[in-house]
């Protein structure tokens, strides 16, 4: 899904009498909707759609494209985390547009819609009433309010029930998660990334409509969609014809091969100390630090964003929030305090549950987490032992 801003249209088109808004469109003129491929980058990874409009007699070839942003928003870091950030419709020349897909080497699709003269300039109307400043902004939700799931909701807006979704082309109905994972490969840090931030909401079966906030199912969709009885989709034609590149990721810098060290390093030490009857204070500091931090962040994405898709995130049970104030106490004293030993059976009760929510489906978490897992037990063991033998000595380094 496009996330930049794309140039606007430096040209447009004066018909008729100088107070006309919008021109009429032709008998030649035809509207479409485009399609392309994933990209390399993460906000390229799920594809693109848009509208174009041509007319040849008009000479317009335009793309409306509701998948843009302004870098320059005030607070915009801030307004992006907090989920409220503004997404806007851009309109640009289609030679340009389609430019910027044959450098990323994306393929791209067309789909020219089936309809009257009169229907395509209400579509065209609308559009251009929706470009105007004061209407271009919309509130984006990457699930229900994208630039995918705008062509499904603009259609049944502008035609009302003419248009007739049919559902019968999804024979297998994905989740969420599953629907994210067919277009960012789990062994990889982005898709390490999106499964901590969101939570078992995305974890239920997507409806075939629901389908539709990807490009790709948008496609699908209206090949299976009647307008006024009739197919939809008048003629379907491939612009660029590029294969989707099948994006290797290299196991020394796969978040797979780093966990797994960790994990390895953890219990190594872990098994010194144990031997040696020490505490490396520093790797524990560590633990409950990173563990805390986490757990600090999916509380903020959960409770104090506007993300549909970060609510009931139980990632939050083994990365424990309270660890971040735990870990100064623990970190700074030889001796670990008596009460510890009964929060060190809760996190080792909250390891648990992690693993039974994940058995009973409640929320399907990435494999990615299963070394960390492993790492965090056998070090929440050694320390209750520890605890046991308060007078282990503790290295100072």
């Amino acid at each position: 899904m496009r996330q930049r801003l794309l140039f606007p249209l430096f040209l447009f088109f004066i018909i008729g009498t100088a107070f006309s808004q919008t021109p009429e469109l032709s008998k030649k003129s035809y509207i479409s909707v485009i399609t392309c491929g994933s990209g390399e980058e993460l906000y390229s990874s799920f594809g693109h759609s848009a509208f174009r409009v041509q007319d040849s007699v008009l000479g317009i070839d335009v793309v409306y494209n509701y998948g843009t942003f302004d870098f320059n928003t005030p607070n915009f870091y801030s307004k992006f985390a907090r989920g409220k950030l503004l997404y806007s419709l851009s309109r640009s020349r289609f030679e340009n547009f389609l430019y910027s897909y044959e450098l990323e080497k994306r393929w791209v699709k067309e789909q020219i819609l089936s309809l009257s003269l009169v229907e395509k300039n209400e579509l065209f109307q609308f559009l251009e009433h929706n470009y105007l400043p004061e209407n271009r902004d919309y509130k984006y939700d990457f699930f229900f309010n994208n630039c995918s799931t705008k062509k499904r909701d603009i259609l049944e807006q502008v035609y009302g029930d003419k248009v007739v979704f049919k559902e019968n082309h999804i024979e297998e109905q994905y989740t969420f998660r599953e629907l994210i994972h067919q277009n960012v490969k789990t062994d990889t840090w982005a898709a390490f990334g999106i499964d901590l931030a969101l939570g078992s909401v995305i974890d239920k079966k997507a409806t075939p409509r629901e389908h539709m906030y990807l490009p790709y199912y948008v496609m699908k969709q209206l090949a299976n969609t009647d307008f006024n009885g009739k197919p939809i989709v008048q003629r379907e034609r491939t612009i660029l014809d590029i294969e989707e590149k099948n994006n290797e990721t290299y196991f020394l810098a796969s978040p797979l091969f780093w966990l797994l060290l960790f994990s390895l390093f953890v219990i190594l030490i872990t098994y010194i100390d144990y031997k040696n009857k020490v505490r490396s204070r520093v790797l524990d500091f560590f633990l409950f630090f990173i563990t805390g931090i986490i757990g600090h962040v999916i509380i903020f994405l959960w409770f104090f964003t506007d993300h549909s898709a970060t609510a009931d995130n139980f990632n939050i049970l083994w990365a424990f929030a309270p660890n971040l104030v735990v870990t100064f106490l623990i970190a700074r004293n030889n001796v670990l305090p008596n009460w510890f030993g009964k929060y060190l059976w809760v996190l080792w009760g909250l390891l648990l549950l992690t693993l039974i929510l994940w058995l009973l489906g409640v929320q399907i978490f990435s494999p990615l987490i299963i070394p960390i897992l492993l790492a965090l037990g056998i070090r929440y063991l050694f320390l209750h032992q520890a605890l046991k033998k308060a007078n282990w000595s503790n290295p100072q380094n």
